[in-house]
């Protein structure tokens, strides 16, 4: 049976669960049971270590299935499921260290940099507050983000902003989530209070960001198709189109090398057109499925995935036929014309309403940011917008 088949056939339980867990703000154990036992939160995971090793289309077809019958469970399996892949990209001693007793360990998240991270003798001193680690109340551990000083790019410093990996015994989860959105993915803040992290259990995100090409030590050990995935960086073939296609592009816009922020949002040709989500998730996917040949565009699918699900939707006819251009308004629109008992709050389609408002809140789909270093890349731009998220 595949990740996928084994996810459909929890869906049941999975819904029966969700509205309990909006009650805990957390998932019920009987959900979260539910989703380890499919294996979905080690697609990713390297088959040596007891993992699927899936390829990234059938993760994210698994994390549609989920989301469908619970969206805050698809939205906790998509947060925690994708940490297996980050830890495979780190020294095979973190990695001893985090699956060697229990492969089948999890780890949450909050990348935000809110806390410290101070380098220190073989490693990095750990404090202060992260907020928004979905599903911290189930796992095991935590990635934290956080800017240890600065190095070197070309000759410029650049805020070295790393990941280091905490055990669940060296912080505290503070009951913070109280929220009308995604309430039981029980996104709760993480304190630290002056832990040490060795040195293999960090990775500095400007090898993803800047240092392009780095060849991360995970890959050494993990040397599947799937590990060549570029996560967080841009690709530098962006900076090698060449010189008459650079020429092209400065001609167009009057001769300049790059012109200010608002000039270079989007490429000279206009934003991409926003597409259905499920659209937009397949062309995606399949430009993923070939991470050893093709390691372009990273940038640009990011932001397609933000602008298919718009914050702002402009308003629209009510008449029948698709509800485009995404889920943020669809389900708007479905609200505007369903009957007024949407309003009370056990109602289905109220808490779908507010799990998606909250959904589309996350910095990860915000579409500026990442044009923004789109257009400059394609612009070979000397200030490139670093996007850590």
């Amino acid at each position: 049976m595949s990740i996928v088949d084994a996810v459909r056939a929890a869906a049941p339980v999975l819904a029966a669960e969700d509205a309990a867990g909006a009650r805990q703000r957390r998932l019920t154990d009987a959900a979260w049971k539910e989703l380890r036992a499919t294996g979905v939160l080690r697609a990713l995971q390297p088959a040596r270590w007891g993992g699927a090793e899936t390829p990234l289309a059938e993760f994210l077809d698994a994390i549609v299935e989920v989301g469908r019958a619970a969206p805050a469970a698809g939205w906790v399996t998509a947060v925690v499921g994708v940490h297996p892949w980050q830890i495979a990209l780190f020294p095979e001693e973190a990695q001893r260290e985090i699956w060697g007793d229990d492969p089948a360990r999890t780890l949450a998240s909050s990348y935000t940099p809110t806390g410290k991270v101070v380098p220190a003798d073989g490693g990095y001193r750990v404090s202060g507050r992260w907020s928004f680690s979905s599903g911290c109340l189930h796992t095991d551990g935590v990635i934290l983000g956080g800017i240890a000083g600065e190095r070197d790019w070309n000759g410029t410093p650049v805020a070295d902003f790393v990941s280091v990996v905490l055990d669940r015994d060296q912080y505290s989860v503070e009951d913070t989530w109280h929220t009308a959105g995604l309430a039981a993915t029980g996104s709760n803040d993480i304190v630290v209070d002056g832990a040490f992290v060795p040195a293999h259990r960090a990775q500095s995100h400007v090898d993803y960001t800047y240092r392009l090409g780095t060849p991360l030590p995970g890959r050494e050990v993990n040397p599947g198709a799937l590990y060549r995935l570029r996560g967080r960086s841009c690709s530098r073939d962006h900076r090698r189109r060449g010189a008459r296609r650079r020429a092209r592009l400065r001609g167009r816009l009057g001769g300049r090398r790059a012109g200010p922020p608002h000039r270079r949002r989007t490429r000279p040709r206009g934003p991409p057109r926003p597409a259905a989500p499920r659209r937009e998730r397949l062309r995606r996917r399949r430009r993923h499925q070939r991470p050893a040949r093709r390691r372009r565009r990273t940038h640009r699918d990011r932001r397609g995935g933000g602008l298919a699900v718009p914050r702002d939707p402009r308003p629209a006819p009510l008449r029948p036929g698709p509800l485009r251009p995404g889920r943020g308004a669809a389900v708007t629109r479905l609200m505007r014309v369903s009957s007024g008992r949407t309003a009370y709050t056990d109602h289905p389609l109220h808490r779908r309403f507010q799990d998606v408002t909250a959904a589309i809140g996350h910095a990860f789909l915000l579409a500026d940011p990442l044009g923004r270093a789109h257009g400059a890349l394609a612009l070979d731009a000397a200030d490139v917008p670093a996007v850590h998220l």
